[in-house]
């Protein structure tokens, strides 16, 4: 039994009203590499029955302190109710973009039962309206909470759910042996609780006079700095106390609705490397951030709400050296979009300015400073550095992550596209986050659907700010349907005639095999 830290914990009291701490991918497959061409809704059990026993994240669940004066813990129970953690489902005919888009929005809408080991896996398949994309393909939802894992924790799990190769696995042995709490009684949480609440009072004390230190030696390198700018202090960036900006407010600066919706972008990396040959110094992450920006610059000024100032977003920063275990080990800083820069070279320029010094800043007290306090101070403390310090700064989320190099199986189906699908929060009601895998940067953009209610519209300012920035650069645009899974028609320009034609008068598709058939 493991009480959850502090960084753990704020996923749990964060999910307030309709605000639900969990994340997701949405993962694409081409069962044609499997052995006879297809896979079995039943072969996708054994893959897994195989695997999940390997991770204690599969059998934890949550348990209450008494009163709820501390913190829960993870529990972990003897078995894995398979059938309850993984579902089959289909999309009905014609199994197009949007209609995967409205499934994987409508399951991300749902909390995780507390009352479980906090994961779920949908199994979807009936994706053959899909342009793009190979008959019989399927595809994956993977949802776990936040709690129990970080971007970066989250990809090795998906990682070591896979396997490497196209061959199914051999049988494995009949005996397994799992590690099990046993379950505690009151007693015993109370004994816990006060010996954990006891040991955080010291951390707390020693964290203090730790930060104290640290504020001082930075007092005293700006005063050096002041009286003496010749001489330096060493640093590549003037000393300064970190700046707290409150964003401007947009219309993702609001509480959030319990409904989502989702849409996602392939950026090719091909066209991104070549990009950071034409400016150089950037990054791919500076590259994403201008891009955001760009969207998010083309939108508001088509509802005619585009702010004078830039827009801000929080940059996870991971603390980890390995993805290995679960749990939280992050942080993050507010950086500027530069949404307010029309050109889009100088917007990528001003994007890689921005976050240097966003990371600049996060050094001077050190990058787990947050993660610290809010392991050791009470929970209201972290809750009100979250709600009225960071929130006000931010107006959206931008993530990017490195992505699995290798290509990865499931009972012997490729795994195509990995579009990762992260939380939108109260007031910060749109996140992008971006995961490297294959010959694409895939980009996940999942929002509360009051907000963004026209997420392909969206989706396609995406398309057009990569494009201009291309452009500008002097390189190639990247056409549909290289660019996604859309028709070249792109998904914010359906033509009337087909949006309104009646499905009545559609003409039956031939039906695909390949796919996961129910058993």
């Amino acid at each position: 039994m493991q009480q959850l830290t502090g960084a753990d914990y704020g996923s749990i009291f964060m999910e307030r009203g309709n605000t639900f701490s969990h994340v997701a991918a949405l993962v694409i497959y081409d069962p044609s590499s499997a052995p006879g061409g297809k896979v079995r809704f039943k072969d996708i059990l054994a893959h897994f029955d195989r695997r999940l026993h390997r991770h204690p994240i599969f059998r934890r669940r949550l348990i209450a302190a008494p009163l709820g004066i501390d913190r829960p813990y993870w529990f972990e129970d003897p078995e894995i109710d398979v059938e309850f953690h993984i579902r089959h489902i289909a999309l009905p005919h014609p199994g197009d973009w949007r209609q995967l888009m409205i499934q994987v929005a409508r399951l991300h809408a749902r909390p995780l039962d507390r009352s479980r080991p906090l994961w779920e896996l949908y199994v979807v398949e009936g994706l053959d309206g899909i342009p793009g994309l190979p008959p019989g393909c399927f595809a994956m939802v993977f949802k776990f909470h936040h709690a129990s894992v970080d971007g970066m924790a989250f990809l090795h799990l998906i990682e070591a759910l896979h396997s490497a190769a196209s061959d199914r696995d051999p049988p494995e042995e009949a005996v397994r042996t799992v590690y099990a709490d046993r379950q505690p009684s009151t007693l015993d949480l109370a004994v816990h609780t006060v010996s954990h609440l006891a040991g955080r009072a010291v951390s707390l004390a020693k964290f203090s006079g730790a930060i104290l230190g640290k504020v001082a030696g930075i007092g005293k390198e700006m005063l050096v700095q002041r009286l003496n700018p010749e001489q330096g202090t060493g640093h590549d960036e003037p000393i300064a106390l970190p700046a707290i900006h409150r964003a401007p407010v947009t219309r993702f600066n609001h509480e959030i609705s319990r409904h989502r919706v989702v849409d996602a972008v392939g950026l090719p990396l091909a066209a991104i490397k070549a990009l950071r040959l034409k400016v150089p110094g950037v990054s791919i992450n500076d590259i994403f951030l201008a891009v955001t920006g760009g969207a998010l610059r083309k939108y508001l000024a088509l509802k005619n709400e585009l702010p004078a100032r830039s827009l801000t977003a929080l940059m996870p920063i991971s603390l980890r050296t390995s993805g290995k275990g679960g749990g939280n080990d992050v942080s993050g800083v507010a950086v500027s979009l530069c949404s307010d820069i029309a050109d889009p070279i100088d917007r990528l320029k001003g994007a890689h300015v921005a976050s240097r010094r966003a990371i600049h800043d996060a050094d001077l007290l050190g990058r787990d400073t947050t993660k610290k306090l809010v392991d050791v101070a009470p929970s209201f403390i972290g809750e009100f550095i979250m709600r009225h310090v960071l929130l006000p700064q931010l107006n959206t989320a931008v993530s990017n992550l490195r992505g699995p190099e290798a290509t990865l199986y499931v009972a012997g189906a490729r795994m195509m596209r990995f579009y990762p699908v992260s939380m939108p929060a109260d007031y910060s009601g749109l996140n992008h986050t971006a995961v490297s895998y294959g010959d694409h940067l895939w980009v996940g953009i999942v929002a509360c659907q009051a907000m963004l209610p026209d997420p392909a519209v969206y989706a396609q300012c995406f398309r057009d700010a990569f494009n201009e920035t291309l452009a500008a650069a002097g390189l190639p645009r990247v056409d549909e349907p290289a660019f996604t899974n859309e028709p070249a028609t792109g998904a914010a320009k359906i033509p009337a005639r087909a949006a309104t034609r009646s499905p009545a008068r559609r003409k039956p598709a031939p039906k695909k095999s390949g796919g996961p058939a129910a058993t």
